[in-house]
């Protein structure tokens, strides 16, 4: 029973440990990177300069990504910056009076002299104010994972740092126009389509500001 006791025990603490050392889910384009295809070994001489089926590398030529498998050099420059504001105020005011001064030939005599008065006044203020600005520089070089019909390209690529007992993973993906790659084979974040830009982390540091299990089970039923 002790043997199986402890047992269950490593396995628990393997099983924690490898829960704590998981890699932070993504949503990048899939998958991070691609191989190029496979280049036919025995090829027939057609040609004497020229040879069909062969990749044309172009000697003065800037060596740019173009197929599935090339690198390509992202600059990330994202700066965003939000400020919204907002002010409302309603003030609305009422005076009523309702008099019975004079009851002939009918019933309800006793009413004579009654009088009512309403009077009611409403007023709302509300102010808000929400600013946001979020600054994101790096470099990072990605795969080509596919090429679209019209030339564009997919491309997607992670980048792990690990500094003692954390790891940083920068992960970027997007489409990206040919026209755009500059001659140093790179391209600026802004201007990739569909731009997907990850900076997340994994370890000690990354665990201790998460909320526990316990905490949240508490905080999801309690409705206080």
């Amino acid at each position: 029973m002790r043997s199986t006791g402890k047992a269950l025990i490593m396995a628990a603490a393997l099983a924690l440990a490898g829960c704590l050392a998981t890699t932070p889910s993504t949503s990048v384009h899939q998958p991070m990177s691609a191989r190029p295809v496979a280049a036919p070994q025995a090829r027939v001489a057609n040609g004497a300069i020229y040879q069909t089926g062969y990749t044309i590398r172009p000697l003065f030529e800037d060596r740019r990504a173009r197929a599935v498998g090339d690198i390509l050099t992202i600059n990330i420059v994202e700066n965003t910056s939000a400020d919204k504001k907002s002010n409302t105020t309603t003030n609305r005011s009422s005076d009523n009076n309702f008099a019975v001064t004079n009851v002939a030939g009918l019933p309800g005599k006793g009413f004579v002299g009654a009088g009512l008065a309403a009077t009611s006044d409403l007023q709302f203020s509300g102010d808000g104010q929400t600013a946001s600005n979020n600054v994101f520089t790096g470099t990072i070089t990605v795969t080509v994972i596919d090429v679209f019909a019209n030339g564009n390209l997919l491309v997607s690529g992670e980048k792990q740092v690990g500094i003692n007992h954390a790891s940083e993973f920068i992960r970027f993906s997007g489409v990206v126009n040919p026209n755009n790659i500059t001659a140093a084979n790179s391209v600026n974040s802004v201007q990739v389509a569909d731009a997907r830009v990850e900076y997340r982390g994994s370890g000690q540091i990354e665990n201790a500001q998460h909320m526990g299990w316990v905490s949240r089970f508490f905080l999801n039923v309690l409705p206080f």
